[in-house]
């Protein structure tokens, strides 16, 4: 529910102009989980590579990726930081905003960008598609067990007979 307590700020803002930009937060804001997935700090610091004195605007978490050596200044406007997202930004001499924040600096949107994590990255999205087992398909099937003789055997190696 982390959404919902920003809401009536960035509501009032969406009702009372016309502009697309706090409508779009506004949208986000009450969506389920599943569409505000997290970002690495990896990701959004390529997303800003050309963008340097722009806000990111991301509607879910930002999350600190170790892989990462150096963290660019950055300005990133988010729900949540995770603690060593926001000291590595911190460090970094960037800037961490809240929703408020940004509606007081960016009233019409203008230098920021928003950004979006994968919302297809879940494990429990992975189950559709074309059916497990069906030749190209890369849909994971559901289990009862992960062991050497279920799911691995015939059909998914060349050494087990043949493979699709």
């Amino acid at each position: 529910m982390e959404g919902k307590t920003w809401f009536p700020k960035t509501h009032t803002l969406a009702r009372r102009t016309d502009i697309n930009f706090n409508k779009i937060i506004a949208k986000r804001l009450i969506m389920p989980k599943r569409f505000r997935p997290p970002l690495s700090l990896s990701k959004l610091q390529c997303h800003m590579k050309n963008h340097k004195d722009s806000v990111a605007v991301v509607v879910g978490s930002i999350t600190d990726d170790k892989r990462l050596f150096s963290c660019e200044n950055l300005k990133v406007c988010a729900l949540r930081f995770t603690e060593t997202a926001r000291k590595r930004i911190l460090d970094a001499g960037g800037e961490c905003l809240t929703f408020d924040q940004l509606a007081l600096r960016y009233p019409t949107g203008k230098n920021c960008i928003l950004l979006r994590g994968p919302t297809k990255a879940r494990t429990a999205e992975k189950h559709f598609g074309s059916a497990p087992g069906r030749p190209k398909s890369k849909a994971r099937p559901y289990v009862r067990s992960k062991g050497r003789k279920f799911e691995k055997a015939r059909g998914r190696r060349k050494s087990r007979a043949y493979k699709k």
